[in-house]
C-alpha cells in the first residue's frame, strides 16, 4: 500500500480524455422555445393542488377575518393593519405545513401508487457520480465513495458508473490527503468501474463553478450525472433505480430523492434526525403528490440528464450593490425551475430508499450552515420575474425566502405581543392622546382569552404534522417495533417536542440576525461545513447566543413585573437559557440511556449495511492517511 501512497501528483490527479459539452448561459429575461412536456394526469394533479391550497387560504382567511372584526372594533390604524397582515403571513405557511399532510393522508388512503415507472425498458445509460468538495475531512469522502462503489458492483447494473471527485480544497495538506486517499480508491475499485480526480487551481464560483467546469470538459460522455455532497450516501440499489426511472422517462430532467439523516450520535443531531424519519416522510410524500412533474432539486442525492442540464440549467450572474456582478449561491431551486421552464419535468421519488445525508452536531454548527443558505435563498425574491417560469416553480422560489422571513416576523409578532401586557394598564402599545394615529387602542380582551385562543392555535397547527406522522406511526405495532416499541417511541417522540420548542425561540432570533445580515449585504467567507460536532467553549457560546439571553433577560424582567403575558412563558425560558441549551445541543448521547430518551429510530437500533460498510471504509483509510504521515524510522 505504501507504492500507492508513493504515486505522483500528476498520476493521481488523473481524468479521462476531455468531451467537452456546451453550458449554455440562461436569459432570465426572455421566454425559452420549451420542449413539449406533457404532465401525466394533469386533471389529478389539478385535484391534488386544490386540496393543498384552498384549506390553507380558507384557514387563513377565516382566521384573518375574525381578527379584522374584533381589531376594527375601536377602527383600525397603522400598526393593527401591520399586525394583520403578519398574522396571516405566518398562518398561511403553517396551515400550507398541515395541507401538505393532509394531501399524503388523502393519497395513502386512495391507495395511490408512487410515481415509478416499469424498468422492463431500461435503456442502458452512462451514468457519472459527482462528489464535489471543498476542504472536507479527506477518510469521510473517499470511505462513503468506496462503499458506494461497491455497493453498486452488488447491483448487476446494466448502467455504466464512473465515479468523479471534484475537488475545490483550498487547503494543501488536506489536497494532499485527498491525492493519497484517491490513489487508495483507484487502487481497490471494483472491475469494471472508473474512478477520477481533479483538483481545481482556482475555486471560481464554488460549487456551482465545480459542476459547470466538469460539464463542460466531459459532460458530453456521459448521458447522466447523480450530483452527491461531501457527506451523501446512497445504496447501490437507491442510485440504479433513479438510474431505471431516468432511462425510461424520456420526459424527465430531474429526479430528486428524499435523504435520511444518519450518524447522529448529539442531541441536535439526533432531534433532526429522529424528526426527519418520524415525520419528514409524511410531508414529502404530500410535496410528491402535489409537485407532480413539478418537484424541486435540494442540491444532491438527485440524478439528472446532463444534456438537459447544460441546455437549459445555465446559470448568470445577479446584479448586486454598485452594479458587481453576484453569483446564485442557493442554486439548487434555480436550476429545478429553469428545467422545468424548458419543458422538461422535475420529479420527487420519496419511496427511493436508500438515500442518506448527515446533519449538523451543534446548533451552532446549524445555525453557521443556516447562514450560508440565507443570503441565497432571498436572492429567490429577485429571481421571482424570471420569464416563463411554471407557476410552481415560482412557489418553490418563493417558499425558499419565505422559510427564512417567516423567522423576522415571528420576532415581530412577539414583541408585539410582549407590548401588550396583561391588561390595559401594562398595555405599552395603546393610545397615549388623541393626536398620536399610529397607536392602537386595544381592545381590553386581547391579552386575556383571544390572545391566548390565537397562541393555543398556533401551536396546534404547529405541532399538527408531527402529531399526525406520530399518530400513524404509533397506532401500527410493526412501525413502533422499528422504534425500539410504543413505549420507546412515544417517549421519543416528546422529548422531540420538548426540545424543539426549546430551540425554536433561539433559531427564530438567529434567522432573523441572517435576514438583516443578508439585506445589509454582509455576508461570511465560504468555509467548509462542520461534519464532527465539538463542544464548543464558553466564550464561543457567549458571543454566539450573547443577543438571544439579553432579549430573554428582558422579557423575564416583564414577566416577574406583571408586564408581559404567562402566554410567553416557553419562549422566554428557551431564550433565557439559550446559552446552556446550545451547549447541550453538543452533548454525546451515553448509551446507557433508555431508548425513549435516546430517541432511537429505525437507522440508529438497525443500521442500514450500507452506513457500516462506510463507517468501515473511513477508519481504513483514516488509518492509512495517518500511518503516511509518521515519520519513517
Amino acid at each position: 500500500m505504501k507504492d500507492i501512497l508513493d504515486i505522483s501528483e500528476q498520476t493521481v490527479s488523473s481524468m479521462p480524455p476531455r468531451q467537452p459539452l456546451h453550458m449554455q448561459v440562461q436569459d432570465l429575461t426572455a421566454r425559452p422555445e420549451a420542449r413539449i412536456a406533457p404532465t401525466q394526469g394533469p386533471t389529478r394533479t389539478f385535484a391534488w393542488r386544490i386540496a393543498l391550497f384552498v384549506p390553507a387560504l380558507l384557514g387563513t382567511g377565516l382566521l384573518v377575518s375574525a381578527m379584522y372584526g374584533w381589531l376594527a372594533e375601536t377602527g383600525m390604524t397603522q400598526l393593527e393593519w401591520v399586525l394583520l397582515a403578519l398574522i396571516g403571513m405566518t398562518f398561511i405557511w403553517v396551515t400550507l405545513s398541515v395541507s401538505t399532510v393532509g394531501v399524503a393522508i388523502a393519497g395513502l388512503l386512495a391507495r395511490e401508487k408512487a410515481e415509478t415507472r416499469s424498468p422492463r425498458d431500461v435503456t442502458p445509460m452512462d451514468v457519472a457520480l459527482l462528489v464535489p468538495i471543498y476542504n472536507e475531512v479527506t477518510s469521510d469522502v473517499f470511505g462513503n465513495a468506496a462503499a458506494m462503489l461497491n455497493d453498486l458492483a452488488r447491483q448487476n447494473s446494466p448502467h455504466r458508473y464512473t465515479l468523479f471527485v471534484l475537488s475545490d480544497t483550498r487547503d494543501p495538506q488536506i489536497a494532499e490527503d485527498e491525492r493519497r486517499a484517491y490513489a487508495a480508491l483507484a487502487a481497490q475499485t471494483p472491475k469494471g468501474f472508473a474512478v477520477h480526480y481533479r483538483r481545481r487551481e482556482m475555486n471560481t464560483d464554488k460549487k456551482v463553478g465545480n459542476l459547470v467546469d466538469w460539464i463542460t470538459g466531459w459532460g458530453a460522455a456521459y448521458e447522466a450525472m447523480v450530483v452527491l455532497d461531501a457527506d451523501s450516501l446512497m445504496t447501490g440499489r437507491a442510485i440504479d433505480r433513479m438510474a431505471d426511472e431516468l432511462s425510461t422517462d424520456p420526459q424527465a430532467g430531474l429526479i430528486q430523492t428524499f435523504p435520511v439523516l444518519i450518524g447522529a450520535r448529539t442531541v441536535f443531531a439526533r432531534l433532526q434526525q429522529f424528526s426527519n424519519i418520524a415525520y419528514g416522510w409524511l410531508l414529502a410524500e404530500g410535496l410528491a403528490k402535489w409537485a407532480r412533474t413539478e418537484g424541486n432539486y435540494w442540491g444532491h442525492n438527485a440524478i439528472i440528464r446532463t444534456r438537459a442540464f447544460a441546455e437549459s440549467a445555465g446559470l448568470p450572474y445577479l446584479q448586486g450593490r454598485r452594479g458587481k456582478a453576484e453569483l446564485i449561491l442557493s442554486h439548487d431551486f434555480v436550476e429545478a425551475g429553469l428545467l422545468r421552464r424548458a419543458g422538461w419535468q422535475v420529479r420527487f421519488l420519496p419511496r427511493v430508499s436508500g438515500s442518506f445525508e448527515e446533519t449538523p452536531g451543534t446548533l451552532i454548527d446549524y445555525v453557521l450552515r443556516d447562514q450560508r443558505w440565507c443570503r441565497g435563498n432571498l436572492q429567490h425574491l429577485r429571481l421571482l420575474g424570471t420569464k416563463g417560469l411554471h407557476p410552481v416553480s415560482r412557489y418553490h422560489l418563493f417558499h425558499g425566502a419565505v422559510a427564512y422571513l417567516l423567522s423576522p416576523a415571528w420576532f415581530v409578532l412577539l414583541v408585539i405581543w410582549a407590548l401588550l401586557g396583561v391588561d390595559s394598564e401594562t398595555n405599552v402599545v395603546r393610545y397615549f392622546n388623541e393626536a398620536n394615529p399610529l397607536f392602537p387602542d386595544w381592545p381590553p380582551e386581547m391579552s386575556h382569552i383571544d390572545s391566548a385562543v390565537f397562541l393555543m392555535i398556533m401551536y396546534a397547527m404547529l405541532l399538527t404534522p408531527k402529531l399526525v406522522g406520530a399518530g400513524i406511526i404509533a397506532l401500527h405495532p410493526k412501525a413502533t417495533r422499528v422504534y425500539g416499541g410504543r413505549s420507546a417511541f412515544l417517549t421519543a417522540f416528546l422529548v422531540e417536542i420538548v426540545l424543539s420548542i426549546a430551540y425554536a425561540p433561539i433559531l427564530m432570533i438567529q434567522q432573523t440576525r441572517a435576514v438583516i445580515r443578508a439585506l445589509l449585504g454582509q455576508s461570511d467567507a465560504w468555509a467548509a461545513q462542520s461534519r464532527h460536532a465539538q463542544n464548543y467553549p464558553l466564550r464561543t457560546l457567549v458571543r454566539f447566543h450573547w443577543v438571544e439571553t439579553l432579549l430573554g433577560l428582558v422579557l423575564l424582567t416583564g414577566l416577574a413585573s406583571g408586564l408581559v403575558s404567562l402566554w410567553l412563558l416557553p419562549i422566554v425560558a428557551s431564550l433565557c437559557l439559550a446559552i446552556p441549551l446550545s451547549a447541550l445541543s453538543g452533548w454525546a448521547m451515553p448509551q446507557g440511556l433508555p431508548s425513549g430518551l435516546l430517541m432511537h429510530c429505525p437507522q440508529t437500533i438497525r443500521e442500514p449495511a450500507i452506513v457500516g460498510r462506510a463507517r468501515e471504509e473511513r477508519s481504513r483509510l483514516r488509518t492509512l492517511l495517518n500511518a503516511s504521515k509518521l515519520p519513517a524510522e
